[in-house]
């Protein structure tokens, strides 16, 4: 089960997430279950509803993307 900070820095991420890292997202995903999200579907449908889905993705699966940690990251400005 995920920790409070660990669902607090999934939602900040995926709020920031765009259309085309979502769908990369949901392309990529490999999880105990098959995704079958035509273009078509992830072109119509509205951003929030999308990023509400991915969100559910991650809580069901239990754990966070793998660039998690990358973008926890501070970089050097």
């Amino acid at each position: 089960m995920l920790r409070a900070d660990q669902v607090e820095q999934l939602m900040c991420m995926v709020s920031a997430m765009g259309r085309e890292t979502l769908s990369r997202q949901f392309a990529d995903h490999r999880g105990t279950f098959p995704l079958d999200f035509t273009s078509v579907f992830l072109e119509t449908q509205p951003l929030d509803r999308l990023r509400h889905i991915f969100v559910a993705l991650c809580l069901q699966q239990q754990h966070l993307p793998e660039w998690a940690d990358e973008m926890a990251t501070p970089t050097a400005a």
